[in-house]
């Protein structure tokens, strides 16, 4: 019987642009199986959660999804599948879900673990999971730090303080503040100072106190969720919802919770290494994928369908049917799709989403 440790809650949200046109708003990228594994990005994230939670997994996503999130999870309660009407942000998703479970269960140990990450190393994350939840129960809202292996200009960081001690949390350290992400220079600071750690928007906390510190730093959003949460199991939910859910502030738990609490003291970070990758876009994705070949190729897809040379660490994704050749191009990124075709490089990927700003502007049907 798997061990239910806590109740996870899996925001599977997110446009996933800079995956475009692999990642579409019908297809967000957590609905993809974007490393060849056989699972989708949102199986893999309740697969590695299972042993932790047993049947404890809420799965938070907008109603356009609802359906093919049910299909690819067809273990999931029918209950423990909550639809937002409209994106709201982190904090409202992650709020309405513990408000909800607090209702259930009471005043239980949550964890949000977002659907669209890659972790390598399950038995780091597990343990890393394990410590968190001990150190929420004492009162802290827990975030899992990640330990850089380069100074990225991609993630936001935590600065960890001195150790909190304990029995049970031998690693876990208290939060002194959260920082946006920095340009490279300040990156590399932070990695020498050894204090450092990525923020990978993982947190754990018992319902109750995370509910508290909402009701304090917003008490709107959090009378509003709370009359959301008090109607979700009866005939009202659908009422309710039309009525208060579009006026819900839109505000990601970082900033909600996260920072003010860590000035007071209340934050607390568990260091990993645990492979972890939030698939940014496709130079974070290259490397997931296998190689298909000489010269560090990967292909996503039907490798027979693509013929490279000289193309040293292209990533090619074949996805029409075509055959898709690259001759003399390093690092392409080659991602062919049935109604459009993406040519870039890897040190091009950030940008991608600029091409999708572009398609809004009379082309949304590529969107």
């Amino acid at each position: 019987m798997p061990d239910t440790l806590l109740h996870a809650i899996v925001p599977a949200g997110g446009a996933g642009t800079r995956l475009w046109p692999l990642s579409r708003r019908a297809a967000p990228k957590f609905l993809l199986d974007l490393t060849g594994a056989g699972r989708t990005l949102l199986q893999q994230t309740v697969d590695r959660l299972r042993p932790l939670t047993g049947d404890g997994v809420t799965v938070v996503t907008g109603t356009a999804h609802a359906a093919a999130v049910r299909a690819q999870l067809p273990e999931l309660g029918e209950a423990d599948l909550l639809a937002e009407p409209s994106p709201r942000d982190s904090m409202a998703a992650i709020g309405l879900a513990a408000a909800v479970l607090a209702r259930r269960h009471g005043d239980v140990v949550v964890g949000s673990f977002a659907a669209d990450h890659v972790v390598r190393d399950t038995a780091a994350f597990e343990r890393a999971v394990r410590e968190a939840v001990a150190v929420a129960r004492a009162g802290y809202v827990v975030t899992i730090g990640i330990e850089a292996d380069h100074p990225s200009t991609a993630f936001g960081y935590i600065r960890a303080g001195e150790p909190l001690g304990g029995a049970g949390t031998p690693t876990a350290r208290r939060v002194v503040g959260f920082t946006e992400k920095p340009d490279a220079a300040t990156a590399a600071a932070y990695l020498a100072t050894g204090e450092y750690r990525w923020n990978a928007g993982m947190f754990v906390v018992r319902a109750a106190v995370l509910l508290d510190h909402l009701a304090a730093e917003r008490p709107a959003l959090h009378a509003g969720l709370s009359e959301i949460a008090d109607a979700w199991d009866t005939d009202a939910r659908p009422d309710v919802l039309a009525r208060v859910w579009p006026d819900l502030e839109k505000v990601a738990i970082d900033h909600a919770i996260a920072e003010p609490v860590a000035a007071r003291g209340g934050v607390a970070v568990v260091p990993a290494a645990m492979g972890w990758d939030d698939v940014g876009d496709f130079a974070s994705l290259a490397p997931l994928v296998p190689p298909a070949g000489d010269g560090d190729v990967r292909v996503l897809g039907a490798v027979a369908d693509v013929l490279t040379v000289d193309a040293a660490g292209a990533l090619v994704v074949p996805g029409s049917g075509r055959t898709v050749t690259v001759l003399g191009i390093p690092d392409a990124v080659v991602v062919d799709t049935p109604d459009a075709v993406l040519v870039t490089t890897r040190a091009h990927a950030q940008q991608v989403k600029q091409v999708v700003d572009q398609l809004r502007d009379g082309r949304d049907r590529l969107l």
